[in-house]
């Protein structure tokens, strides 16, 4: 399920439904799909609803469990890498995964409005390697410093019979008063605020992969900016939104939406409404090397990637300018209205 966020500006958003033919009325085509690749979204959704009907009472929210202690809530997160460890392989540059594994573990701390306070990892490996056990922990000291969060150590478990190379996942501890957590439903009426992105994150990577080599090798030059490789860009690691609790708390933010596996159609964790984006970030020019590349349809690099906007909050309408302003890059990008999708320009998911 980086702080050096590629927010562009609002002029910016002609170019970006050009480059991903986002805009209304755009042709789909039946090019290359997430599924195709490897990785079927509605078969995990399944699969994650079985697991959980199996476990019990649990008290939940969209993206954290949450346990009653007195007067606040403790609420855990476990998620990993996934796939972008093949690119870390491949480049045998693995400094920056770590950042990814705890961005993806507080970010959906941060969506149920929960405080992260500690992390800690799991390293699975085939065989003992001190190099790039090294660089995972440098990525992984450096995600819990951006957080705001201890690390409190992990396990390093070598199984050859069970992996091949590596995995990498980790849980992360979040304290809330009960009062702070967000109710998690939007209101018809409510404005969303959003955040950039700093790229393609830790999700849709097997798609990604693999529009990418029909064509290119990780080490090639980035088609749009020659000064890094593939691989670089795609080991962007993902951003980390702790920074937006305080501010998300002030505005009386109702949910939040963090946009990770299944795209845009992760604001429909926030109820079940319409969600109409009119503004949304320009996406990353990675976005658009994966699209051609890959023929994927418009509709389909919405339902998989984060297409530039990483971090979404539905507030009451006239909230949303305000907190929007509170923060160093967020903006209105639309309006929560009756229905049951997300609307990107006009396209629904």
């Amino acid at each position: 399920m980086t702080e050096d966020a590629t927010a562009g500006d609002d002029d910016g958003d002609d170019a970006d439904e050009q480059a991903n033919g986002a805009s209304e009325g755009a042709e789909e085509t039946e090019g290359m799909t997430y599924a195709d690749a490897g990785v079927d979204v509605a078969e995990s959704e399944q699969a994650t609803a079985a697991l959980l009907s199996a476990v019990g009472d649990v008290v939940e929210t969209e993206y954290a469990g949450l346990l009653d202690v007195g007067d606040q809530f403790l609420s855990l997160a476990t998620d990993g890498v996934g796939t972008k460890l093949l690119v870390a392989e491949a480049l045998g540059d693995y400094s920056t995964v770590g950042i990814d594994c705890m961005a993806m573990n507080v970010n959906d701390l941060v969506a149920a409005g929960v405080t992260p306070v500690a992390f800690v990892d799991y390293l699975a490996v085939d065989e003992p390697d001190e190099g790039f056990a090294e660089q995972v922990g440098e990525g992984l000291r450096e995600g819990a410093e951006r957080a705001g969060v201890s690390l409190l150590g992990g396990e390093t478990a070598v199984m050859p019979e069970v992996v091949s190379g590596l995995d990498l996942a980790g849980t992360a501890a979040g304290l809330v008063d009960k009062e702070d957590v967000f109710d998690g439903d939007a209101r018809v009426g409510d404005e969303l605020v959003a955040w950039p992105s700093s790229g393609i994150h830790s999700n849709g990577l097997t798609l990604a992969r693999t529009a990418v080599q029909t064509e290119y090798g990780y080490e090639d030059p980035f088609p749009a900016d020659p000064d890094r490789t593939i691989g670089e860009v795609l080991l962007e690691p993902t951003r980390i939104y702790t920074d937006l609790l305080e501010p998300m708390r002030e505005h009386d933010v109702r949910a939040a939406a963090h946009v990770t596996g299944g795209g845009w159609r992760n604001l429909s964790r926030m109820g079940a409404h319409r969600y109409e984006i009119e503004e949304p970030f320009p996406a990353q020019d990675v976005f658009a090397v994966v699209q051609e590349l890959g023929d994927v349809a418009p509709r389909e690099m919405y339902e998989t990637f984060n297409m530039g906007t990483g971090f979404v909050a539905a507030v009451p309408d006239g909230e949303g300018e305000a907190l929007a302003d509170a923060t160093d890059d967020g903006r209105v990008i639309g309006t929560v209205e009756e229905g049951d999708c997300v609307a990107v320009r006009g396209m629904e998911l």
